[in-house]
């Protein structure tokens, strides 16, 4: 009797450790980049100042890309903080500017030259929300800055060895194509904006008419001490001409930062009779 209940249980916990083993594994590569940067940047808003003001920006960028194994499509996800502190060409006002960037977006890939060489293109729906505060202004001292737009973007990625030791330059560009924008219009305060809500055309449709914008990088991935780090340079200029006011920000970045690459592993339990 012991022998035939001893056998029973052994039966059934084999079935059910063969029962967890019946499993779907999909695995998907995840490559993010975590960078830090300076530079020089050149700020105009002729709703705040007709002059130009130029200094420094400091940067903060998260870049990720999602691969999935037997598909040719990956997806893009990418934060950056900027902050920038200028100053006019008399020395007697500043400037100070701040943005945030988030991009979504999917890109088909193409692996050529023996999988050495990444070729990716698609878009990305991006979203700005910044500002722009003129120290010597009394009088509408600030300019918000609001944007979503649907942004092209195209990248290639090239592996390499030098005397053993893994290497990869990428290079990534994107343009806005189309999309909405905020503006007070020529001579509108934002006291008449959101205190008397007097519209004047403030969302403003985007083309590359009057946003040529345009923004890219170039890196160079490289191990040591078993870390991967990335260096480059990232390029930002950013403008627009709309409700009879120009603005621009073009922005010259050296960044710095490391690299991190891994599986996440979706197991999915299949039930057995």
């Amino acid at each position: 009797m012991r022998t035939t209940i001893l056998l029973a249980w052994l039966l059934l916990c084999t079935g059910v450790h063969a029962q967890e083993l019946d499993t779907l594994v999909s695995p998907k590569t995840v490559t993010n980049a975590q960078l830090i940067g300076i530079g020089g940047t050149e700020i105009l808003d002729t709703y705040l100042s007709p002059e130009k003001y130029k200094g420094n920006e400091f940067t903060y960028l998260s870049h990720t890309i999602r691969n999935y194994d037997g598909k040719r499509v990956s997806r893009l996800l990418r934060h950056q903080g900027t902050f920038a502190q200028t100053h006019n060409r008399a020395n007697n006002a500043n400037e100070l500017a701040g943005m945030y960037t988030f991009s979504y977006g999917w890109l088909y890939n193409w692996h050529l030259l023996s999988n050495n060489l990444h070729v990716s293109a698609g878009g990305a729906i991006e979203a700005n929300l910044g500002f722009v505060y003129n120290t010597r202004n009394s009088n509408n001292p600030a300019q918000a800055r609001a944007a979503l737009q649907l942004v092209p973007t195209a990248a290639a990625e090239y592996y390499f060895h030098v005397k053993k030791h893994p290497l990869s330059v990428r290079y990534e560009v994107a343009a806005p194509l189309t999309g909405v924008m905020f503006s007070p219009n020529y001579g509108q305060s934002y006291y008449e904006i959101f205190s008397r809500d007097d519209y004047d055309h403030n969302a403003v449709f985007t083309h590359p008419g009057n946003v040529p914008s345009l923004r890219h990088m170039l890196t160079l991935d490289f191990q040591l001490w078993r870390q991967t780090f990335r260096i480059g340079y990232l390029g930002n200029y950013q403008q627009a001409r709309v409700n009879n006011l120009k603005q621009h920000q073009y922005s010259h970045t050296f960044v710095i930062g490391w690299v991190s690459r891994f599986k996440t592993i979706r197991l999915r339990r299949a039930m057995r009779r």
